[in-house]
């Protein structure tokens, strides 16, 4: 789409913030992350937990600040819808990728699914898709299976607390060879490997013909955005916009809590331990007087708390 008008340039500014965007299909998380940035004019953005460009779905971005509890969000609990294809195995284990093999899709019995779906339910060791964003000598792997080299992925240890049927009409019914899964999972669990799994436990292989992200813990039941209704609201005001955000302390639910009383905030916010700090060994949120969020720390055994990030919140 080229216009013969010249774009304005964009400024940006110093936002914090999180915001639930529902990723359209056909895009890579990194591009729904650049799309949404322009709109809010963010001068910093990042994304917690990649989806696939096949999917859609809860991608939380985060703004500014809110950039520092990245890397906390990403360890959550995740749940998915999926829409598993059988009869085909592919080399990406979607849809997008080229079909590897083709098999007879028998006539399975909801009992043989569950039965094969509780087989890829709980602690796990999971061999990743080769087509993965997982880095091997600092390149993604997916680079390398594209250049057609011979990749061996190692299994790692993975969890699966749900991965159960929804629907097998269609199958049951003798329409398209699909079922409907849904499945809740850790951080480093792919959804197109468990579908792989569960097709060579079937015996007809499988892939993922559509895969929706629903949740990420703390946002057990978050209110998305799509780029279309952010669009909107940027092209009513600003304000309207801005009004899509989370503040930065909504994705610390998760963690402890710690209080700290002014004095105690400013040699915090300077790097210095404190000690008889009350509460639970592990990681912990740290917010002042007033509730408002400091930063993250790591509370010890001893109750000596060692600060980890400090947020520069604007207007604190």
């Amino acid at each position: 789409m080229h216009s013969s008008s010249p774009k304005a340039k964009t400024t940006f500014r110093k936002l914090d913030g999180i915001l639930l965007l529902d990723k359209p299909p056909g895009v890579s998380s990194n591009t729904a992350l650049q799309m949404a940035r322009r709109l809010f004019r963010a001068e910093k953005g990042g994304h917690t937990g990649a989806l696939d460009p096949l999917a859609t779905g809860l991608l939380p971005l985060c703004f500014g600040e809110a950039t520092k509890i990245a890397g906390s969000l990403l360890g959550q609990r995740k749940a998915y819808d999926t829409v598993a294809r059988l009869g085909i195995a592919t080399d990406t284990d979607d849809a997008e990728g080229q079909p590897l093999r083709e098999r007879e899709v028998g006539k399975y019995s909801v009992a043989q699914i569950d039965a094969a779906l509780k087989q890829l339910t709980g602690a796990l060791q999971q061999r990743p898709p080769i087509y993965s964003a997982l880095k091997r000598g600092g390149e993604p792997l997916y680079a390398k299976a594209r250049r057609g080299e011979q990749i061996e992925v190692e299994a790692r240890p993975v969890e699966v607390f749900r991965f159960e049927l929804q629907s097998a009409a269609d199958l049951l019914d003798g329409g398209a060879p699909l079922l409907r899964l849904h499945v809740e999972c850790g951080s480093g669990t792919y959804v197109r490997a468990l579908v792989r799994d569960l097709g060579e436990l079937l015996g007809c292989g499988a892939h993922v013909a559509e895969l929706r992200r629903t949740w990420i813990e703390p946002f057990l039941e978050p209110r998305m955005w799509t780029l279309e209704q952010l669009q909107a609201l940027a092209e009513r005001d600003e304000r309207s916009l801005d009004a899509c955000l989370l503040p930065l302390e909504a994705g610390l639910v998760g963690l402890s809590r710690i209080e700290l009383t002014d004095e105690a905030v400013a040699r915090f916010r300077m790097g210095q331990r404190l000690g008889n700090v009350p509460g639970p060994a592990g990681e912990v949120a740290v917010f002042d007087a007033q509730g408002r969020p400091v930063g993250l720390g790591e509370l010890n055994a001893e109750h000596r708390l060692a600060p980890a990030r400090r947020f520069n919140l604007a207007g604190t």
